[in-house]
């Protein structure tokens, strides 16, 4: 129950939903672009366009042509930070998430225990 609320609070906020539509757009952009470049499958472009992105870079998709190689360059250069932003913005939020409910608890039991002394 906790990370549904979490991912609503996270949809809630404008800032937050602009930045994952900037994240799934440049993912967008990469699956076209390497689906036209390299001819591979949308599937396998979006696979190597996440793995790309993330750092990750399994290795079993490689850009064989040269304009899929200088697409890759510029695509990692404006992408990554989006994306690292993106993962980093999430993470953060669901730290605050966590630390507002932890909270939350504190504080009702704090009340619990002093109604039970009164």
């Amino acid at each position: 129950m906790f990370l549904i609320l979490t991912v609503i609070s996270f949809l809630k906020d404008e800032q937050y939903r602009d930045l994952l539509l900037t994240s799934i757009i440049i993912l967008i952009i990469g699956t076209f672009a390497y689906s036209y470049l390299e001819g591979w499958s949308y599937v396998d472009s979006l696979y190597f366009s996440v793995v790309t992105l993330t750092t990750i870079g399994y290795g079993d998709f490689t850009p064989q042509t040269d304009a899929g190689k200088l697409f890759t360059i510029l695509y990692i250069v404006l992408g990554i930070g989006m994306i690292l932003s993106f993962v980093n913005t999430v993470h953060h939020h669901f730290t605050f998430m966590k630390e507002k409910e932890k909270e939350k608890k504190n504080k009702s039991k704090n009340y619990t225990s002093k109604k039970k002394n009164q």
